[in-house]
């Protein structure tokens, strides 16, 4: 298997085959699937042999990518030319990651229960650890606006479960939020109440549209809609995940949603119907664009990160 990232390949529309992994993967939409991947692409494997990898982000000044091990205590990062070395350890056990408006990292805590940021002098400071004066769940996954706020979920996973009782141990928030940030005014404000796990979130081009999953018993991606004040309204299902469930999800340049699934990556109209699916050996926890272009998909894999090259650009990029 080819382990340099360009030139990358994706997963054809009509099937994929790997060695050691071949499986028909029929797109639903198979003109529009094709606008989006490549028919002679493959998927490849830059890395293994990991804990559990999660919340990866392209930085464009250094052309490097970041992401997650969770068990690994690390934050990892991956190129073209060095491959995987570490970026940051320990890492609280970090999850998602993302980028402000400044280009510094943005990092997700598990057992920091914060969202934190990477300052450009390399000091790591606390951005949101709490919410009503009580301590954040385990914040999960994280973007960030054109107008600098600060969007991120916050169920229960990074919470340690009593044995005996099975109840998560030192909750303090009474229910599993979707948060919004305002960096100027310090301000933090729940803007969804009503998740199982809310999970990974990308919003719209237009940014009027929020995407939330919810990895929890529903597992399907919720639409809401953004007004002029952050709040939101609406919240309808978008689609269901037939596969495993949703974690990280990414929306395109032409407004189509792209979500983990146990059998890969599942793209999804704005409309909510499916077009079709990139198959991937190991069940995807997330994923993001990058690469030169922004035209390579980065997928972290349970152990294994995976890239495939396809023909759109992720939103806002």
């Amino acid at each position: 298997m080819n382990n340099h990232l360009f030139p990358l390949f994706a997963a054809v529309a009509t099937a994929l085959a790997l060695p050691g992994f071949a499986a028909d993967a029929p797109a639903d939409q198979p003109a529009e699937f094709a606008r989006c991947v490549p028919p002679d692409a493959t998927v490849t494997k830059l890395a293994g042999d990991m804990g559990f990898i999660e919340g990866p982000v392209w930085l464009k000044a250094t052309r490097t990518l970041v992401f997650s091990d969770i068990p690994g205590d690390e934050l990892k990062q991956w190129t073209a030319a060095g491959g995987v070395t570490t970026f940051r350890k320990p890492s609280q056990n970090a999850n998602g990651n993302t980028t402000d408006l400044l280009g510094r990292l943005i990092t997700c805590e598990h057992t920091g229960r914060r969202v934190a940021i990477l300052e450009k002098d390399g000091k790591v400071r606390t951005l949101i650890d709490s919410f009503d004066g009580k301590k954040l769940n385990s914040p999960n996954d994280v973007v960030v606006r054109s107008d600098g706020s600060i969007w991120f979920t916050d169920p229960d996973y990074g919470l340690k479960t009593n044995p005996t009782t099975k109840q998560k141990e030192d909750r303090q928030q009474a229910g599993n939020y979707v948060y919004r940030h305002d960096p100027k005014t310090g301000k933090t404000t729940a803007v969804a109440k009503d998740f199982v796990q809310p999970n990974g979130l990308a919003f719209s081009p237009d940014q009027k549209n929020l995407y939330v999953a919810d990895s929890g018993t529903p597992r399907h991606i919720r639409r809401f809609d953004v007004a002029a004040d952050g709040t939101l309204s609406g919240g309808t299902v978008f689609c269901t995940i037939d596969k495993g469930g949703p974690d990280g999800i990414r929306v395109d340049q032409d407004g189509r949603v792209w979500s983990s699934a146990g059998d890969g990556v599942q793209i999804f109209a704005s409309n909510g119907s499916r077009i079709g699916r990139i198959l991937v050996p190991e069940a995807p926890a997330n994923l993001c664009f990058g690469g030169d272009d922004g035209k390579t998909l980065f997928i972290t894999a349970r152990k294994s990160l995976y890239a495939v090259k396809v023909s759109v650009t992720g939103a806002g990029r």
